[in-house]
């Protein structure tokens, strides 16, 4: 078998000095390639658990590792972020004031890669998500559905191994939703990219290869 792109092992995570638990004794493994979704209703820890996988939040006590790093370390932490792990979050997280290219090319300035390389990434990934005719347009100049998938193009610039999805379509009314979420896993599919996706929708996570189930804090595999 694979080794696992994401090891969570019984991890517990809680806010205000402990009163409120949010994870409890959380293990899963989740395999290169594969999409998962985190499924729950809002407040059952799913984005916390997500957080926890991309370094944007540290674990109470257990341990995480994601293609080999610890989000938990800085060195580690950075690492992840520039190299390993793409984000999409519900609301699209784009800088309003840039065009729709220039938000894709942030990555370039985070790592430091070859500026062709990225030119040639941009003009494959927009194509195929269908935004490259809208490339100069900025960001408040698009539709929900534009961003968001301006956000999908954004968070695979850098070529992740894994791309963690907030909630995608959240925000996005039913039928565009739809069209995010296969535009997501079939851009997925072709990059080889690990997707764990955060979703209160079970129409969303039945679509995907394996669900968990986060309810209460607890996580177990349907």
């Amino acid at each position: 078998m694979d080794t696992p792109v994401i090891k969570v092992s019984q991890v517990c995570k809680s806010f205000d000095d402990g009163k409120i638990q949010v994870l409890a004794d959380v293990s899963l493994e989740i395999y290169p390639g594969e999409i998962v979704a985190l499924w729950g209703a809002s407040g059952s820890g799913k984005t916390t658990l997500l957080h926890l996988m991309g370094g944007l939040d540290a674990a109470d006590c257990g341990s995480v590792v994601v293609d080999g790093l610890d989000p938990a370390e800085e060195k580690d932490r950075l690492r992840l972020r520039r190299e390993k792990v793409g984000f999409v979050f519900q609301l699209h997280n784009l800088i309003a004031d840039l065009t729709l290219y220039e938000n894709c090319m942030i990555p370039l300035v985070a790592t430091g890669g070859d500026r062709a390389v990225f030119e040639e990434r941009f003009r494959k990934l927009s194509e195929h998500l269908e935004v490259d005719h809208r490339k100069d347009r900025r960001i408040q100049e698009l539709s929900g559905g534009e961003r968001q998938r301006v956000a999908i193009c954004r968070a695979l610039m850098h070529s992740p191994r894994v791309i963690l999805a907030d909630e995608p379509t959240g925000s996005l009314d039913e039928k565009v939703g739809e069209t995010v979420f296969e535009l997501l896993k079939e851009t997925a599919r072709q990059e080889g990219v690990t997707i764990v996706m955060a979703t209160h929708e079970r129409r969303f996570a039945e679509a995907c290869d394996r669900i968990f189930q986060v309810r209460s804090g607890v996580v177990k595999e349907l």
